[in-house]
């Protein structure tokens, strides 16, 4: 089933990038569940990339992932080790993000995908949550100086 996701989860991340102006204009105006934007420099140009993401608490903590390990925003997250995130109403604030390893911080957060996220990101988490697992790229945001 890895392929079928691997398969996936481009087209679907691709189809919310399309609709990445519709959904901004809702998200400024309205907020969207656990959505924040994330600002990062592109690791060759240099020039701010944005992406919405469902920022994840568990313990306390914030954190971001990608179902499908590596794509644009976690290399350029990657590559810069910092960027800004803004929530909906509130002014960036500057963060650096710690790549977790395998093991019981980063198992919490894969289950929180299936909680935490809105409709339908929860469900095809849910439902591809062997793949998420296991290839599933996650991390722990840090405030500047935490």
């Amino acid at each position: 089933m890895d392929g079928a996701w691997h398969w996936f989860f481009p087209r679907f991340y691709g189809l919310l990038h399309q609709l990445d102006p519709a959904i901004g204009a809702w998200w400024r105006r309205f907020g969207l569940g656990n959505t924040v934007q994330l600002v990062v420099p592109g690791r060759r140009t240099g020039v701010a990339r944005s992406v919405f993401l469902g920022l994840l608490t568990v313990g306390g903590r914030r954190y971001l992932g990608h179902p499908d390990g590596s794509c644009p925003w976690t290399r350029n997250l990657d590559a810069a080790g910092s960027g800004e995130l803004l929530g909906h109403g509130a002014g960036p604030v500057q963060v650096r993000a710690v790549l977790l390893p395998d093991g019981e911080e980063r198992d919490r957060v894969v289950r929180a995908t299936f909680r935490q996220h809105p409709f339908p990101g929860n469900v095809i988490y849910w439902l591809a949550r062997r793949h998420v697992r296991s290839t599933g790229r996650y991390y722990r945001i840090e405030s500047e100086g935490e």
